[in-house]
């Protein structure tokens, strides 16, 4: 099954403290059990590689059932249940949720205090999106994150096919220079262009005297205008006459099926970027954008408190 979202595990997460003290990876263990969760289910990670996605929506539950005063924490990682929980489970509803917990003052002191003013009110658009989404607030920020990414990710690609060919030559070896190949000279890297480049358009050194080179096709196609095997095949050809042991082509597009499995087959290493994965490169080391904004996540620090 699908990993249960936060507001599903609000019942099951105060259920599990009614016998007493809980520690809350336990609780994550024993509910992964309720839940029947897969193997790979348990071990989802979120995009920051620190947590798993299932201990991430048993914390949240946990937090948002002790800001309604139902549970409350007891040491380092653990909780219990309070008389208002208990009271809750002596005639428990269908569902504990947002919506449940609003009945709770607590709750809804909390609650408009993390708001802006102007989103502060019941029936806020922003709160009847947590409430229909199931996601927790660190999950919306990350989605609101990745579809702002995806967007940008549109507009590099649209501009770099708007742009003369050339550029994208030089933009590709910018992008390996950015990711620290051919070290930390920015002569490690040049756009070859038209001159007579034997089917390579860059070189990358990867140490002072170039002794070991990355040589590089970029074809900027528009979108549905894949690379074919036939593309590939050329390409090893150029790094045959250059005696090179690997390359990398660079699209804009993508690459067929039987080109991508062309690529995996021949005996030499020839690593294939599409348009989706070059976006992504761009962005993550700041190539073609600019931070604009930042901002950070904070927890708290348990050590601090022990």
């Amino acid at each position: 099954m699908a990993i249960p979202d936060f507001q599903t595990l609000m019942l099951p997460v105060l259920r599990s403290s009614e016998k007493g003290e809980v520690k809350v990876s336990e609780v994550v263990q024993s509910l992964a059990d309720t839940f029947k969760l897969s193997e790979d289910e348990r071990l989802e990670l979120l995009p920051s590689g620190r947590q798993t996605t299932f201990a991430n929506r048993v914390h949240w539950a946990k937090s948002y059932l002790g800001k309604a005063g139902l549970v409350e924490l007891t040491k380092r990682a653990h909780f219990v249940i309070t008389a208002r929980g208990r009271d809750v489970l002596a005639n428990p509803p269908q569902k504990v949720d947002i919506r449940f917990l609003e009945r709770f003052p607590e709750f809804v002191s909390f609650r408009d205090a993390s708001n802006a003013p102007e989103i502060a009110c019941k029936d806020s658009a922003a709160i009847e999106a947590v409430q229909a989404s199931g996601m927790t607030p660190d999950e919306i920020i990350r989605k609101a994150h990745a579809e702002l990414d995806d967007e940008l990710s549109l507009d590099l690609l649209a501009r770099i096919i708007a742009a003369p060919p050339e550029f994208f030559e030089r933009l590709v070896v910018q992008l390996l220079l950015a990711m620290g190949y051919g070290g930390s000279t920015s002569d490690a890297g040049r756009a070859l262009g038209k001159s007579g480049d034997g089917g390579v358009d860059g070189v990358i050194d990867q140490d002072a005297l170039g002794l070991d080179r990355i040589y590089v096709q970029a074809k900027r196609y528009s979108d549905g205008n894949n690379v074919s095997s036939g593309a590939i095949r050329d390409f090893f050809g150029s790094l045959d006459r250059f005696k090179a042991a690997k390359g990398l082509f660079v699209t804009t597009s993508a690459f067929s099926p039987s080109a991508r499995e062309t690529a995996e087959f021949l005996s030499k290493r020839i690593v294939l970027i599409d348009g989706r994965q070059l976006a992504r490169l761009m962005i993550r080391h700041n190539v073609g954008c600019r931070i604009e904004e930042t901002i950070q996540l904070k927890k708290v620090d348990e050590e601090f408190f022990e």
